[in-house]
């Protein structure tokens, strides 16, 4: 099933650390409805990872928090629905137990996770379950030797916050056009 949601290859390592629960954590979704041999088959899933704040390289997404240390994240690595199941609400209860499950972490400050800029359903998809865009990143992923860019989404829990606001950076704006004008009049005194 992975194979088939997913551009990108994985190593089988990643399978048996998902199924052993090495370092992975997971949530399935299987049809319970189904009365033939099918009734356990897997229709959806999610898999994340606890990631100590101070080694993430996007560690900037927690704003400007003193004791990031102390602070985790969780990184979403994969979330896929079997294609007939889609539109069905299967992938956000899903991402709403990841969600859940980090507000159950008093440590944990946000979830986040990577989408392939051409991804425009899923682009959408995060959007609707309230993920904000932190920012483009140029040649992410590589694909069949393909660059293609990525977004970072994040979702803030427990306190968390976005580094930098809409006020934030009218602030910042301001407070470099008035030090402009500043020095500008400075010089003509």
């Amino acid at each position: 099933m992975h194979e088939d949601l997913f551009p990108i290859k994985y190593e089988m390592d990643f399978f048996l650390n998902v199924v052993h629960g090495r370092g992975i954590l997971s949530w399935a979704a299987v049809d319970r409805s189904r009365t033939d041999s099918q009734c356990d088959e897997l229709i959806g899933f999610v898999t994340a990872r606890v990631i100590a704040a101070s080694e993430d390289d996007e560690i900037d997404m927690l704003g400007y928090e003193i004791s990031k240390s102390e602070r985790t994240l969780i990184y979403i690595l994969t979330l896929g629905v079997a294609q007939s199941y889609r539109n069905s609400g299967i992938a956000s209860a899903l991402l709403w137990e990841v969600i859940e499950y980090a507000n159950q972490m008093s440590s944990c400050r946000a979830l986040y996770l990577h989408v392939i800029a051409y991804n425009r359903p899923a682009i959408m998809f995060y959007q609707k379950n309230m993920f904000q865009c932190l920012r483009r990143l140029h040649n992410f992923y590589t694909i069949d030797g393909d660059t293609h860019d990525a977004f970072l989404y994040v979702f803030y829990v427990n306190g968390g916050r976005s580094p930098c606001t809409a006020i934030d950076t009218l602030k910042a704006a301001f407070a470099y056009v008035r030090g402009y004008f500043t020095s500008m009049v400075a010089k003509l005194f």
